[in-house]
């Protein structure tokens, strides 16, 4: 078996949608049911890899994917993939415009599943942040996320997080140079508590409304006025992907499917809902560490 990251970073507002719930949204994200934590779920993600992935079926593609439904009795997939957890998260900043906020928890779990992330041995009280030692959204040792003051700490392992973070789970691509550039000057580390909050409360909510064709007025109807919950762009997610020896008689390798699924998924892909109004694009890649 191989263990793989597949790295996901928003570059328009993505939505993952639940449906309909008890939820003042109309239309929430998904979400973990334990920590509230934004997620997007493993099937979505592999929906997305499969249906954007090449163009023919060939038999590499089958064996990584697996047949279509109508054949799904003859084997299984080579690829499994998990749900896309958070990594960093992109909250408003007094200075330096955002932050890239993170949390011991999301952090220990990266390196559950990619053992050669570095540690973090850190500890991270309320109101109070790691950053890098070379950090673009303090002042002094202040910082101030959305309405909140935090008293910052320059850390090392911080450093070393934001590095591995550029290498292994950015694009490399040229037009990433900005972003390759801010990682390791706007990484934040906060407590698991403080974290939470922002991924539950800085989610963006756009109101929506349907309109007849005819008269451009509201559609009472079919839908006057709803919300709609999306996480913003430049967030940074993580799924953990394993692939396995082909499942349907070829005998191929799983490190031939990795090399298979490596060369062939694109570097961008759309995921989740609403694709038509240019929502859910993503850059991806896929990183051992």
């Amino acid at each position: 078996m191989k263990e793989l990251g597949l790295f996901i970073y928003t570059e328009t507002s993505l939505h993952a949608g639940t449906g309909s719930t008890v939820s003042p949204v109309d239309l929430p994200i998904q979400r973990e049911r334990t920590t509230r934590h934004p997620l997007v779920q493993g099937s979505g993600v592999k929906g997305a890899m499969r249906m954007q992935t090449g163009g023919q079926k060939t038999s590499e593609f089958i064996a990584t994917f697996g047949p279509d439904t109508d054949k799904a009795e003859e084997h299984a997939a080579a690829l499994s993939v998990g749900d896309a957890r958070i990594v960093l998260f992109p909250v408003q900043s007094l200075q330096g415009v955002f932050a890239y906020a993170t949390c011991p928890m999301v952090l220990a779990r990266i390196r559950r599943n990619l053992p050669k992330f570095p540690a973090f041995s850190g500890t991270v009280a309320s109101q109070n942040a790691l950053t890098t030692t070379r950090s673009d959204v303090t002042i002094g040792n202040q910082m101030v996320l959305e309405e909140f003051s935090f008293s910052t700490t320059a850390n090392k392992e911080v450093d070393a997080i934001a590095q591995w973070l550029v290498k292994n789970a950015l694009p490399q691509t040229p037009e990433y140079e900005y972003w390759q550039k801010k990682l390791p000057t706007s990484l934040v580390v906060l407590s698991d508590e403080d974290f939470t909050e922002f991924t539950v409360n800085s989610t963006e909510i756009v109101t929506r409304i349907k309109l007849k064709a005819e008269t451009k007025t509201v559609d009472k109807e079919k839908g006057a006025l709803w919300t709609q919950e999306s996480l913003p762009s430049d967030t940074l997610l993580m799924s953990a992907i394993s692939i396995v020896n082909s499942r349907d008689g070829q005998k191929i390798p799983a490190d031939k499917v990795a090399d298979w699924l490596v060369k062939n998924l694109p570097s961008r892909i759309q995921i989740g809902g609403d694709e038509t109004t240019g929502q859910g694009f993503v850059a991806v890649r896929i990183s051992e560490g």
